[in-house]
């Protein structure tokens, strides 16, 4: 049940933030000039991270990776929905700040030193956007699951401090229990104590009689 309740908690995060992820159309600088190019808005992540993550998900258009201008170059990637058989180069960057609440990722697609746009490629700029926001949507939710994970990690180390500071209550509640039975049987003790006092002094004083004739009778020999 704690799993079905944390899978949908996540979809509502996500699908809440899938409604902020817009794709723009931007003249931007990148590819070693002002070009064409697609720009979203990532949130919760660093620019760094969200490179590293652009690089991992283009593996699967193959191409070789490398850094290019501050930002990624992806040199010969197939992408058959936008080039067909031939190669194209994808280059990415993230402007931002580690920390920063949200960043700005640009992605240019470069068919033979034409860069996209929706004006002159409609159908394979469409098809770029989708990968955008593709990537856009599935970086957000990594972000968000590993935000899930470390507050699950605290909230599991905050129950543990609980259970511990029940487990103490429970034990000091015991000792005070334990304490009223000594205390109490220490009062039962008391009573007999007293009572075997009275007895003892009684036997005390026949004692001291019993002494006292026998002193006497000492005395008379004398």
């Amino acid at each position: 049940m704690k799993n079905i309740i944390t899978a949908i908690a996540l979809s509502v995060c996500v699908s809440a933030y899938a409604e902020k992820i817009k794709i723009r159309e931007s003249k931007e600088d990148i590819g070693g000039g002002n070009h064409n190019a697609l720009v979203v808005t990532l949130y919760g992540i660093n620019p760094s991270d969200a490179e590293d993550s652009f690089k991992n998900f283009m593996k699967q258009y193959d191409g070789k990776r490398s850094s290019k201008d501050g930002g990624l170059f992806i040199d010969d990637a197939t992408i058959k929905q936008i080039s067909g058989s031939h190669t194209i180069d994808v280059y990415a960057k993230a402007f931002g700040q580690k920390g920063d609440a949200e960043i700005i990722f640009v992605v240019a697609f470069d068919i033979a030193g034409q860069f996209l746009s929706s004006s002159e490629n409609a159908t394979q700029f469409k098809t770029a956007e989708k990968i955008t926001k593709e990537f856009a949507l599935k970086i957000t939710k990594e972000t968000i699951e590993a935000e899930l994970k470390k507050s699950q990690r605290v909230q599991k180390n905050l129950e543990g401090d609980q259970q511990d500071l029940e487990k103490d209550n429970k034990e000091l509640h015991d000792d005070i229990e334990r304490y009223k039975e000594k205390i109490k049987k220490a009062e039962a003790d008391l009573v007999i104590n007293k009572t075997n006092q009275d007895k003892k002094k009684a036997e005390i004083e026949a004692q001291k009689k019993v002494v006292a004739d026998v002193e006497t009778k000492l005395k008379t020999i004398e």
